[in-house]
């Protein structure tokens, strides 16, 4: 779990079609009537990889048209904006790769399947530049070798399809539909095969999925946890109630025709949220919690923990930031956005102390057993405020060499970000998988006398809008 943090002030974007498009009223009465259908061409991509189109002298964002495409488009007035699905491409840009999915075009997952590999490392490359660029050179992208069937973490939705037949999937983009998909490429493709037995077995004993608007029905959700070197599994059931029907019989089937799987959780959310996890939960089977291994350091990750979703990605990431850090043996690191602890216990081996801070209680408590495991002696985890933190070092006399902070897609707040320009350590590696939030920090960090050194962009998340990056920062 990561820390919440307020809204801020964006920083200003260069791409000129970086923002989605939200029109107004008046805008949309200008617009052709809904499922109008016209031929248009692509004027540019936008940071959420939709197309532009200019409709009535407006620019409109389309999903899956490539700049230079001509295509014929259906209109979508939506209550707050106006889009448009492509319906048939006329003319076709060389970037233009066909999606392995058949549902690409309209998943929420996946935004940019359609872009071929160079595509998409371009793509990314320019988003770090647009937000990063004005701070020095952007290193090129550390793109995957093999962009499919990377993510260790899924998450699926249960509803009822046709003929009453219960069906799983992922949200349509921009909604509560949920479209079935059995087979996702870009996650682990044991999980597929997890996902068709519950369905099957929720089908043979008429176990009702969760229903939104009557709140009737039993499972909600399903999450599940695999881990890349340990070959571990963890199936969380996310349900509405404890009462679970036929519990034992479709436990029993469940681990019959997969025992790989190491544990299963029953978490319970009976809250109207659009959160997957409630706040209880119970083991059904197993120790609740898988383990994985990942640049030497064992780890223990339970349903809630955060744990990067690309292994494989993530070591680079990881060794990026230990090279980029330049540790010494004499260092006090702060990890500012500790978690479970992964990269704190995995560069505690170079430095003299490592000092993690995390909001959560539960993300402290697996730290603190990470450590242990590890045999990991140098190391301490603090539940609290990494801002004051900062402060009571500052009190108490003592110093921070590096910080390193990886905080949510939101970002730091300002309070946090002013405790670090008082604390003045030497160095600052900042991790962020939002270049807009990130550049908006890294403002105000400027502001308190740092110099931005080094930006590394890393596809952590092929075949989506998202990219991580890695900043250093040193004091001036």
């Amino acid at each position: 779990m990561k820390e919440k943090t307020k809204k801020s002030k964006k920083t200003k974007k260069s791409n000129k079609y970086s923002k989605k498009v939200n029109p107004t009223k008046s805008f949309q009465r200008r617009m052709p009537a809904r499922n109008k259908r016209m031929v248009a061409e692509c004027l540019g991509v936008d940071n959420m990889g939709n197309g532009i189109v200019k409709i009535n002298e407006q620019d409109v964002a389309v999903p899956n048209l490539l700049k230079g495409e001509r295509a014929i488009i259906e209109i979508i007035n939506k209550p707050k904006y106006t889009t448009g699905k492509v319906v048939k491409i006329k003319k076709s840009s060389m970037l233009r790769s066909k999606p392995k999915c058949v549902h690409a075009a309209s998943c929420g997952g996946c935004q940019i399947q359609h872009m071929n590999k160079d595509a998409q490392k371009e793509f990314k490359q320019n988003i770090v530049k647009s937000f990063l660029g004005k701070y020095g050179k952007v290193n090129d992208i550390i793109a995957m070798e093999d962009p499919y069937n990377y993510r260790n973490k899924i998450h699926a939705t249960f509803k009822y399809g046709k003929d009453k037949k219960i069906i799983s999937g992922m949200y349509e983009q921009f909604s509560h539909w949920v479209i079935e998909v059995e087979q996702c490429y870009i996650q682990d493709s044991v999980a597929d095969k997890i996902l068709a037995t519950i369905r099957s077995q929720m089908n043979n004993l008429k176990i009702m999925p969760y229903d939104e608007d009557s709140g009737e029905g039993f499972l909600r959700h399903v999450l599940i946890r695999t881990g890349f070197n340990s070959k571990q599994v963890m199936v969380v059931l996310v349900a509405s109630t404890i009462e679970f029907p036929k519990r034992n019989n479709f436990i029993s089937a469940l681990l019959k025709k997969h025992p790989e799987i190491t544990t299963i959780v029953l978490n319970i959310n009976n809250e109207k949220t659009n959160l997957v996890l409630g706040k209880e939960q119970s083991t059904l089977y197993g120790k609740g919690y898988i383990e994985d291994s990942l640049l030497g350091c064992k780890f223990q990750i339970s349903p809630k923990s955060f744990y990067q979703v690309n292994p494989i990605q993530t070591e680079k990431l990881y060794n990026k930031v230990i090279e980029m850090a330049e540790f010494k043996q004499d260092e006090v690191v702060l990890d500012a956005y500790s978690g479970i602890g992964t990269i704190g216990l995995i560069i505690s081996n170079k430095v003299k102390q490592v000092l993690g801070v995390d909001l959560s209680r539960a993300a402290i408590k697996d730290a603190r057993n990470n450590a242990e495991i590890n045999g990991i002696k140098n190391v301490r985890f603090y539940q609290g405020d990494a801002g004051k933190f900062m402060l009571d070092r500052i009190k108490d006399n003592k110093k921070i060499d590096t910080i390193i902070l990886d905080p949510p897609r939101s970002g730091s707040d300002e309070k946090f970000l002013s405790s670090l320009g008082q604390l003045k350590p030497n160095k600052v590696i900042y991790i962020s998988c939002n270049p807009e939030t990130q550049a908006r920090d890294i403002s105000q960090l400027v502001g308190y006398g740092y110099e931005v050194k080094e930006i590394q962009p890393v596809d952590m998340f092929p075949q989506t809008v998202h990219v991580e990056c890695v900043v250093r920062l040193e004091k001036q």
